[in-house]
């Protein structure tokens, strides 16, 4: 019985545990899901939730006065961001992996992912956060259970097929 448990946990067999939260770290129905968030203690992930923000968030190429955006000024802001970020938490040790998600539903919108290659590392970067803000806005962060972004990513998106667009479940990795 032990050994079936061990084998659906995290998948969509499992009832009890929610694949979604156990895959992406973030589920789109939140604290009303029917199925169990298991919150790790330690993780060499971490995950800022909502951190980063698009210039043109509210409509796709637009400012928030209803001005045009060049796409090379939303690059640029993306990629000061990811330096600033990049930057800070590389203070605390070394980074495998830094994703930010460019998915538009609430749950995925502007996540950070941070894999670092130690779970110490992690836990000194997530110390360091707690209180912080950035851009004006709380950082809000926590340990994650991703730790293989391969069952995460969409990879409809990265071959420029998601049908789902800013909506899937999955991570669009900016």
């Amino acid at each position: 019985m032990a050994e079936h448990l061990a084998s659906i946990f995290g998948t969509e067999k499992d009832r009890v545990n929610c694949p979604f939260y156990f895959k992406i770290g973030a589920c789109r129905h939140g604290d009303r899901c029917s199925r169990l968030h298991n919150r790790p203690t330690i993780s060499p992930t971490l995950l800022l939730s909502n951190m980063y923000q698009r210039p043109d968030i509210i409509t796709p190429g637009v400012d928030p006065n209803g001005q045009p955006i060049d796409p090379r000024q939303i690059q640029q802001h993306f990629e000061d961001f990811y330096e600033d970020i990049f930057l800070e938490l590389s203070k605390f040790g070394y980074i495998e992996t830094l994703n930010v998600c460019d998915n538009l539903a609430d749950h995925m919108i502007g996540n950070v992912y941070v894999l670092f290659r130690e779970e110490d590392h992690a836990a000194a970067a997530l110390a360091s956060l707690h209180g912080r803000f950035y851009s004006g806005r709380p950082i809000l962060a926590d340990f994650s259970p991703v730790t293989d972004f391969r069952e995460a990513t969409c990879r409809q998106y990265e071959e420029n097929s998601c049908n789902r667009g800013g909506y899937c479940n999955f991570m669009h990795v900016k």
